[in-house]
C-alpha cells in the first residue's frame, strides 16, 4: 500500500490548478450522468461537544479508470487557536478489482483544493449578466478561503481588487499579507474590510468560508447580481436563502445536516427553491449569467467524489514520479494454494 503524506501531496498539486479543475469538473460531470454512487456522509459528534466532529465520506467514482474510497475528516476548530489547522483527514483508496486498500493519502490539501476548484468552476459557469466583474470579498481568513482566491484567479484572473474580512482583526490582516505576497502580481490590490456587511457589498462575487455553526448573515447587503459561494454552509439565514437564485452540488447531500439550505427546506416543506445543480451548470452548452437582480447563492455540501477525483490524481501522478513510502506486510498475505491447513 503507498502512503503519501502532505509534503507529497502538495509537491505534487502545487501550480497544477487547471488539472485540479478538470478532475473536479470531470467528477461533477459523471456525478450528474449517474456513474456514480455516493452514500450519505456520516457524521461523528460527541456528547457534550457541539463544536468539533469527525465525518466520513465513502464515495464510488466511475469512468474509465473508476475509483472508490473513503475520506475521513476532522473538524476541530479550537485548533487554530493553538496554531493548529482547523481541518485534518486521511483518504483511503480502494482497488476495484480487489476491494484492498491500494493507498492512504494525507486529505487535507486535497480536501481544500477540490472545495476550491469547486467554488471556482461555479464562479466560471455563472458569470455576471454584463460580463463585467472586477474584484472577489472574502469572508473568513483561514485555509479554504485562501485556496478559493487561488482557484478563482486560474479561471478569473482579471480579479485585481480583493476584499477580505474575519473576525479576528489579526487573522485577516495575515491573510491580506499573504494574499498580497503571492497574488499581488500585475496591480492587484488586497484589503481588509471593517465589517462583514462592508465587505458583502463590496464586490459581486463573494466567497463564504467560516467556522459559523448557525445562520447570522442575510444578503442583504449584496450588490445586485452578486454570486455568493456559500462553502461553509451554515452562513446565511434562511431569508438569505429564499430571496436568493439557489444552485447545489447535490440536493439530497446539502439539504441534511442544519445546513442553511437544509433550514429553508424545513420551512417551506420542499425544495422548489433549488434552481438547479452545479453539474447540470457545467452540462448546459453556454454559461448560465446569474439573475441582475437578486443574490445567486451556491451552497456546496462538498461530494466525496470530488475527493476521490483529486486523490486519484495524486495517486496516478505519485506512481509516475516514485513520490510516497510503499507499505509492506500491512495486509494479509496470499493464501499458498498448495499448502495444506493445519490440524
Amino acid at each position: 500500500m503507498l502512503t503519501l503524506g502532505n509534503g507529497d501531496v502538495r509537491r505534487i498539486l502545487d501550480g497544477r490548478e487547471k488539472e485540479v479543475l478538470n478532475a473536479v469538473r470531470e467528477a461533477y460531470l459523471r456525478h450528474a450522468d449517474e456513474q456514480t454512487s455516493l452514500p450519505h456522509s456520516v457524521f461523528l459528534r460527541f456528547p457534550d461537544d457541539t463544536r468539533n466532529r469527525i465525518i466520513g465520506l465513502p464515495a464510488y467514482l466511475g469512468g474509465p479508470a473508476p475509483l472508490a474510497g473513503m475520506k475521513w475528516i476532522a473538524s476541530f476548530p479550537g485548533n487554530v487557536a493553538e496554531g493548529l489547522e482547523r481541518a485534518s483527514a486521511a483518504i483511503i483508496l480502494n482497488s476495484m478489482r480487489t476491494g484492498r486498500p491500494v493507498a492512504l493519502v494525507e486529505g487535507s490539501t486535497i480536501s481544500a483544493r477540490r472545495t476550491a476548484a469547486s467554488a471556482a468552476l461555479a464562479a466560471a459557469a455563472l458569470p455576471p449578466a454584463d460580463g463585467r466583474e472586477t474584484g472577489v470579498t472574502l469572508i473568513g481568513c483561514g485555509v479554504i478561503n485562501f485556496e478559493v482566491l487561488r482557484f478563482l484567479l486560474a479561471v478569473r484572473p482579471e480579479l485585481a481588487d480583493i476584499t477580505v474580512f474575519d473576525l479576528d482583526a489579526d487573522r485577516a490582516e495575515a491573510f491580506r499579507a499573504r494574499s498580497a505576497a503571492e497574488f499581488g502580481a500585475d496591480g492587484r490590490v488586497v484589503r481588509v474590510a471593517e465589517s462583514a456587511e462592508a465587505a458583502l457589498g463590496a464586490h459581486r462575487l463573494v466567497s463564504l468560508a467560516t467556522t459559523a455553526g448557525v445562520p447570522y448573515l442575510d444578503l442583504r447587503g449584496c450588490r445586485p447580481g452578486t454570486l455568493v459561494l456559500h462553502v461553509s454552509l451554515r452562513d446565511v439565514t434562511v431569508e438569505g436563502v429564499l430571496d436568493a437564485v439557489n444552485v447545489v452540488d447535490d440536493a439530497d447531500h446539502v439539504c441534511r445536516a442544519a445546513t442553511s439550505v437544509h433550514l429553508a427546506e424545513t420551512r417551506v416543506g420542499d425544495r422548489s427553491f433549488i434552481h438547479a445543480t452545479l453539474g447540470e451548470l457545467l452540462r448546459a452548452e453556454s454559461p448560465a449569467h446569474r439573475d441582475e437582480r437578486r443574490p445567486t447563492l451556491f451552497s456546496p455540501f462538498g461530494l466525496g467524489v470530488l475527493d476521490l477525483a483529486v486523490a486519484g490524481l495524486v495517486l496516478s501522478e505519485a506512481r509516475a514520479a516514485g513520490i510516497g513510502t510503499e507499505v509492506t506486510g500491512f495486509l494479509p498475505e496470499p493464501h499458498d494454494s498448495g499448502a495444506t491447513a493445519a490440524g
